[in-house]
Protein backbone atom coordinates (compact mmCIF):
# COMPACT_ATOMS: atom_id res chain seq x y z
CA UNK A 1 0.00 0.00 0.00
CA UNK A 2 1.14 3.08 -0.80
CA UNK A 3 -0.78 5.52 0.75
CA UNK A 4 -1.62 6.15 4.35
CA UNK A 5 -5.45 5.75 5.56
CA UNK A 6 -6.91 8.57 8.63
CA UNK A 7 -10.38 7.10 8.90
CA UNK A 8 -13.11 6.85 12.18
CA UNK A 9 -15.86 4.57 12.26
CA UNK A 10 -17.99 5.59 15.18
CA UNK A 11 -21.76 4.36 16.71
CA UNK A 12 -22.88 6.42 19.79
CA UNK A 13 -24.62 8.90 21.48
CA UNK A 14 -24.99 12.85 21.52
CA UNK A 15 -23.81 13.83 24.68
CA UNK A 16 -25.26 17.16 24.21
CA UNK A 17 -26.66 19.89 21.35
CA UNK A 18 -25.30 20.73 18.18
CA UNK A 19 -23.36 23.66 19.12
CA UNK A 20 -23.66 25.71 15.52
CA UNK A 21 -21.24 28.24 14.38
CA UNK A 22 -21.38 30.90 11.87
CA UNK A 23 -18.21 32.28 9.40
CA UNK A 24 -18.50 35.18 7.05
CA UNK A 25 -19.50 33.58 3.36
CA UNK A 26 -22.27 31.67 4.77
CA UNK A 27 -20.40 28.67 5.83
CA UNK A 28 -21.06 26.96 9.11
CA UNK A 29 -19.96 24.29 11.61
CA UNK A 30 -21.66 22.09 14.03
CA UNK A 31 -19.68 20.56 17.41
CA UNK A 32 -21.20 18.27 19.16
CA UNK A 33 -19.66 15.13 21.79
CA UNK A 34 -20.15 11.74 21.07
CA UNK A 35 -20.13 8.78 23.89
CA UNK A 36 -19.38 5.51 23.05
CA UNK A 37 -19.78 2.74 25.45
CA UNK A 38 -17.75 -0.75 26.06
CA UNK A 39 -19.03 -3.20 28.42
CA UNK A 40 -17.11 -6.20 29.89
CA UNK A 41 -16.98 -8.55 33.03
CA UNK A 42 -13.80 -7.77 35.04
CA UNK A 43 -12.54 -11.89 35.02
CA UNK A 44 -11.19 -11.57 38.43
CA UNK A 45 -14.13 -9.74 40.50
CA UNK A 46 -17.19 -10.79 37.94
CA UNK A 47 -17.88 -6.87 38.41
CA UNK A 48 -19.71 -5.81 35.48
CA UNK A 49 -17.58 -2.55 33.73
CA UNK A 50 -19.08 0.47 31.66
CA UNK A 51 -16.52 2.63 30.43
CA UNK A 52 -17.36 5.31 28.19
CA UNK A 53 -15.12 7.20 25.89
CA UNK A 54 -15.74 11.06 24.68
CA UNK A 55 -15.48 12.23 20.80
CA UNK A 56 -15.01 16.07 20.04
CA UNK A 57 -17.31 15.28 16.83
CA UNK A 58 -17.13 18.44 13.75
CA UNK A 59 -19.66 18.62 10.98
CA UNK A 60 -19.64 21.43 8.28
CA UNK A 61 -21.74 23.67 6.27
CA UNK A 62 -25.52 21.66 5.14
CA UNK A 63 -24.83 18.51 7.14
CA UNK A 64 -23.66 20.62 10.17
CA UNK A 65 -27.82 22.62 9.52
CA UNK A 66 -29.03 18.96 9.02
CA UNK A 67 -27.19 17.98 12.45
CA UNK A 68 -28.49 20.75 14.21
CA UNK A 69 -32.20 20.45 12.99
CA UNK A 70 -32.85 17.01 13.30
CA UNK A 71 -29.97 15.99 16.74
CA UNK A 72 -31.04 16.28 20.40
CA UNK A 73 -28.60 15.10 23.05
CA UNK A 74 -29.30 10.95 23.76
CA UNK A 75 -29.56 10.62 19.87
CA UNK A 76 -27.89 7.74 18.49
CA UNK A 77 -25.80 8.21 15.19
CA UNK A 78 -23.29 6.76 12.98
CA UNK A 79 -20.22 8.62 12.09
CA UNK A 80 -17.56 8.16 9.25
CA UNK A 81 -15.03 10.49 9.37
CA UNK A 82 -11.43 11.32 9.99
CA UNK A 83 -8.81 12.21 13.02
CA UNK A 84 -7.95 15.72 13.22
CA UNK A 85 -5.66 17.66 16.16
CA UNK A 86 -5.18 21.21 16.63
CA UNK A 87 -3.48 23.57 18.82
CA UNK A 88 -4.15 27.05 19.75
CA UNK A 89 -3.33 29.97 22.41
CA UNK A 90 -5.40 31.48 24.95
CA UNK A 91 -5.22 35.16 26.21
CA UNK A 92 -3.13 34.24 29.07
CA UNK A 93 -0.42 32.41 26.39
CA UNK A 94 -1.25 28.70 27.60
CA UNK A 95 -1.07 26.33 24.71
CA UNK A 96 -4.40 24.09 24.29
CA UNK A 97 -4.91 20.95 22.02
CA UNK A 98 -7.63 19.16 21.17
CA UNK A 99 -8.58 16.15 18.67
CA UNK A 100 -11.69 16.23 16.91
CA UNK A 101 -13.33 13.88 14.27
CA UNK A 102 -14.21 15.57 11.60
CA UNK A 103 -17.29 13.71 10.10
CA UNK A 104 -17.64 13.09 5.90
CA UNK A 105 -20.41 10.79 6.27
CA UNK A 106 -23.20 9.74 8.87
CA UNK A 107 -26.43 8.37 9.10
CA UNK A 108 -29.37 9.34 12.04
CA UNK A 109 -30.00 5.46 13.80
CA UNK A 110 -32.25 7.09 16.12
CA UNK A 111 -33.97 10.37 17.02
CA UNK A 112 -35.87 11.40 19.97
CA UNK A 113 -37.87 13.63 17.76
CA UNK A 114 -39.10 9.99 15.46
CA UNK A 115 -39.53 8.20 18.83
CA UNK A 116 -41.89 10.85 19.44
CA UNK A 117 -43.45 10.93 16.26
CA UNK A 118 -43.47 6.73 15.75
CA UNK A 119 -44.95 7.04 19.59
CA UNK A 120 -47.68 9.25 18.87
CA UNK A 121 -48.26 8.21 15.09
CA UNK A 122 -46.60 4.89 14.49
CA UNK A 123 -44.46 7.38 12.38
CA UNK A 124 -41.07 6.58 11.48
CA UNK A 125 -38.76 9.18 9.94
CA UNK A 126 -36.35 8.18 6.93
CA UNK A 127 -32.91 7.89 8.13
CA UNK A 128 -30.49 10.50 6.91
CA UNK A 129 -27.33 9.83 5.02
CA UNK A 130 -25.17 12.88 3.78
CA UNK A 131 -22.39 10.73 1.95
CA UNK A 132 -19.59 12.44 -0.27
CA UNK A 133 -20.57 11.17 -3.56
CA UNK A 134 -19.26 12.07 -6.93
CA UNK A 135 -21.12 14.55 -9.39
CA UNK A 136 -22.09 11.34 -11.51
CA UNK A 137 -24.01 9.61 -8.40
CA UNK A 138 -25.93 12.77 -7.39
CA UNK A 139 -27.09 12.93 -11.08
CA UNK A 140 -28.24 9.77 -11.13
CA UNK A 141 -29.48 8.94 -7.89
CA UNK A 142 -33.35 8.13 -8.25
CA UNK A 143 -32.55 6.40 -11.96
CA UNK A 144 -33.32 2.89 -11.92
CA UNK A 145 -34.02 2.01 -15.08
CA UNK A 146 -32.04 -1.47 -14.51
CA UNK A 147 -33.04 -4.32 -15.96
CA UNK A 148 -32.15 -6.76 -13.42
CA UNK A 149 -33.77 -10.11 -13.28
CA UNK A 150 -34.56 -9.63 -9.58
Amino acid sequence: MNGTVNKVILVGHLGDEVKMHYFDGGNCIGRFPLATNEVYINKSTGEKINSTEWHNIVVRNKAAEICEKYLTKGDKIYIEGRIKSRQWQTDDGTTKYTTEIQVTEFTFLTTKKETEASDKQNFRAPEINVPKSSTFEQENLGNSNDDLPF
